[in-house]
């Protein structure tokens, strides 16, 4: 019993130490950390530059439209993909979330930071911002307007057009009229007859 269990001791051990020299290995390879200084290339580095014109995964902004609002430096009519219920809401989400607090959840300027003594924006209703290109409002979630500061690294590009698209159903909600409703969803908002 006793060779037996010395047996199981010693195969322990053996495993214990061959598992220990090959991390040692595995663990300790001969590699460069990036910008370290290095003598294997002659400028010293040890990264190499990029290859020029090279542009990093999902950098590639090559539709103007849906980057910068812009088609030939004007600012566009239309929205750069189709429109459609999940997009709105997701709008409507997004406005709630980064538009709500200065321009309140209807877009009078009303928002909660006004209140409390922010520099109040112009309503969404305006003529001026009604009539605006919706790339205006693409244009000015990217690059800021006035005391409105940019929000480029918050919100993503489709949630910013998601926005504007919200933008624009808020604007014709607060000018809408019962001729402009479909029959069927005014049949709703009569009262039930008795």
């Amino acid at each position: 019993m006793s060779i037996r269990k010395n047996k199981t001791a010693w195969a322990l051990l053996a495993a214990v130490l061959l598992s220990a020299a090959c991390r040692g290995d595995m663990y300790n390879q001969p590699r460069q950390k990036p910008y370290a200084p290095s003598e294997f290339f002659d400028d010293g580095r040890s990264a190499r530059p990029p290859v020029p014109g090279t542009i990093a995964r999902g950098q590639l902004n090559d539709d103007p439209h849906l980057y910068t609002g812009r088609v030939d430096g004007q600012l566009v009519t239309t929205f750069p993909f189709p429109l459609d219920r999940a997009m709105l809401e997701r709008g409507r989400d997004r406005y709630n979330i980064y538009c709500a607090p200065c321009h309140d959840r209807v877009g009078n300027g009303n928002g909660m930071v006004v209140l409390r003594g922010y520099r109040q924006p112009p309503s969404l209703h305006i003529d001026r911002l009604r009539n605006a290109p919706v790339g205006h409002h693409f244009d000015v979630m990217t690059n800021g307007l006035g005391a409105m500061p940019d929000y480029a690294a918050q919100v993503s590009v489709h949630d910013r057009w998601a926005i504007a698209a919200y933008i624009r159903a808020l604007q014709l909600s607060q000018r809408a009229t019962t001729a402009e409703v479909p029959p069927e969803e005014l049949r709703k908002l009569e009262p039930p007859r008795r």
